[in-house]
């Protein structure tokens, strides 16, 4: 029996939350939320540049910004595994400054300055990569999954932009959302610097970034990942940038109706995360994300019909984000729990632009249908093939932790 006290005590030991851990927990997610605040700055305002004629269509102009921000995670997920967040955040979070006050000023009058205002854009999007390796280093392995997915919440920084982004316009001016965005930045920025610490067990990868790089790509599970991320985060991203056009020319929404409903989509996806995150620590990741994803398989099959809005659409939608969302909380889950905790950063790097590319390609997909087709439901039926592979991918996962396990 003494043996067996010393294990539960050891264990118990291992599992305890350091202090500090819920303040950099906090002041992470608080960073997280309003990088994604300006990151989504374009998105509501997108029907608006087609009304004035800047674009016959904006879906390259909220997209873009998905793109850079996406494939920017793999470098700054590898300079956080050597740089740690302390410096990482504040910094990132001051250049995302530069590119929010050009688009506010300049950037928004043409097409051409607003592409490449939005190329640069990007940057705010890369923070996600800083915020996982930096709260998995903080928190024991069993809950990393709920603290992974409380991070996640930050992404209801989205919703912020959806809510206060063409209210802004039409009362204060086109670059006030922008101006108030940046001050928001500055203040972050300088909080970070002052009261975030790395972890204590944290130390700095001494591998080049190609080296971590490569280590990372060798891993089944990056791109295991990488796929039910795509499915999962993508998802969300690509409904929160285009679901303001899609309500409008599906069903005929106002641009403001459209995007407090996107908005709600939003919310609704941000409370789900982290249920993703703790459900996976307590059933496991695999199980979290078969349910996800059936949720997700059984409201696109409802959304191909084009149901109307109220009430069937609706409840879709919000099944629809609650899926997504319980789904983005598990994957990270299954990275903290599977990936050594020195090449989390690169993992996550390559995951998280796995999912920012799954919200690329998929509005300018759902355009370009709807553009030949006047519909889109066929962009709904190839979301819910996506889904289907993701239920056999999350299949394939289990059972090699099911096997890891026996052979352990």
């Amino acid at each position: 029996m003494p043996g067996s006290t010393s294990t539960a005590a050891t264990t118990t030991a291992q599992d305890t939350v350091p202090p500090g851990a819920w303040r950099a927990l906090l002041l992470v997610t608080l960073g997280f939320g309003v990088n994604f605040w300006a990151w989504a700055l374009l998105s509501p305002l997108g029907p608006v540049y087609v009304e004035r004629g800047l674009a016959q269509d904006a879906s390259l102009i909220v997209a873009l910004p998905v793109l850079v921000g996406s494939l920017g995670r793999i470098l700054v997920g590898g300079l956080s595994d050597r740089f740690g967040g302390h410096l990482m955040f504040p910094l990132v979070s001051l250049l995302t400054v530069i590119p929010v006050l050009f688009l506010g000023l300049v950037g928004q009058f043409t097409y051409s300055t607003l592409l490449l205002g939005g190329f640069f854009l990007g940057i705010a999007g890369t923070t996600f990569a800083i915020g996982v390796p930096y709260v998995n280093a903080w928190f024991p392995p069993a809950k990393r999954g709920m603290a992974t997915g409380l991070y996640g919440v930050g992404m209801g920084g989205t919703a912020i932009s959806a809510f206060t982004t063409v209210p802004l316009v039409d009362s204060v001016g086109t670059a006030a959302p922008f101006v108030i965005t940046s001050i928001a930045l500055v203040i972050y920025a300088i909080l970070a610097w002052l009261f975030m610490h790395d972890a204590p067990t944290w130390s700095p990868s001494t591998k080049s970034i190609l080296a971590q790089s490569l280590t990372a790509m060798r891993l089944k599970v990056t791109w295991q990942a990488c796929y039910l991320y795509a499915l999962s985060f993508g998802g969300y991203v690509a409904f929160s940038v285009f679901l303001p056009t899609m309500l409008k020319n599906w069903y005929g929404l106002t641009t403001a109706d459209a995007s407090f409903r996107m908005a709600g989509f939003v919310i609704v996806a941000v409370v789900m995360r982290p249920l993703g995150g703790t459900l996976s620590d307590r059933i496991g990741a695999s199980r979290t994300l078969l349910i996800s994803y059936t949720a997700v398989a059984l409201a696109a099959l409802m959304l191909a019909f084009q149901p109307a809005l109220m009430p069937i659409g609706t409840i879709d939608f919000i099944v629809m984000a609650a899926g997504l969302g319980l789904g983005s909380g598990a994957v990270f889950a299954l990275v903290a729990q599977t990936t050594d905790p020195s090449v989390v950063g690169s993992v996550t790097g390559f995951v998280g632009a796995a999912g920012g590319l799954g919200g690329f390609v998929p509005p300018l997909v759902m355009g370009a249908i709807h553009a030949s087709s006047g519909s889109y439901s066929l962009g709904i039926v190839l979301l819910l093939m996506a889904t289907l592979g993701a239920v056999v991918v999350t299949l394939f996962v289990a059972r090699g932790a099911r096997a890891a396990a026996t052979t352990a």
